[in-house]
């Protein structure tokens, strides 16, 4: 089956979508749309087979306090861009199946194109707990949060990846 990652379009049947986890589902259901083509506060992509949504990454360029990242290599001591990865899902059907591999692969591809066009060092996730796991598999690395934490909903944890440790495209 072959699987397509492209934007979010107004017309895409979003309801459908179920990954098991209500928060993300809420999201994706009712405010992707919204943040995207209103406030324009972020960019939803979506992997697409047979017209049907298999998963979602919402991204955002950001930037981080140089200090805060890992030291893998010599900063500025000023706020460096990055690219937020800021929701990742997978529909349950297709789970296990490569589906969020893709979708961060996507991510990767334009942070690469953000810094040979605007600037860019890495890409930033708050991570749920749950899937920490899942991107250090790609390398990613703790970092200490400085603000945006909330009593409210499980402590997220902010991990890094730089570009230059992205792991190589398989062919």
């Amino acid at each position: 089956m072959t699987v397509e990652v492209r934007a979010l379009r107004p017309e895409d049947d979003r309801q459908s979508f179920r990954s098991g986890d209500e928060a993300l589902d809420l999201f994706f259901h009712r405010y992707a749309g919204q943040n995207q083509f209103r406030h324009h506060v972020g960019v939803t992509c979506v992997a697409v087979a047979k017209d049907r949504i298999q998963g979602f990454v919402t991204i955002s360029p950001g930037q981080l306090e140089a200090p805060t990242l890992p030291s893998w290599r010599r900063m500025p001591p000023y706020p460096v861009p990055i690219l937020r990865l800021a929701r990742l899902a997978v529909d349950r059907a297709v789970q296990g199946r490569g589906v969020g591999r893709l979708l961060l692969r996507h991510c990767f591809e334009l942070a690469e194109r953000m810094r040979d066009e605007l600037g860019c060092v890495g890409v930033l996730v708050d991570a749920k707990p749950n899937a920490v796991d899942f991107y250090r598999l790609y390398g990613f690395e703790e970092i200490q949060a400085v603000e945006g934490e909330s009593q409210q909903r499980p402590r997220p944890v902010p991990m890094f990846l730089p570009l230059a440790a992205v792991p190589p495209k398989p062919r």
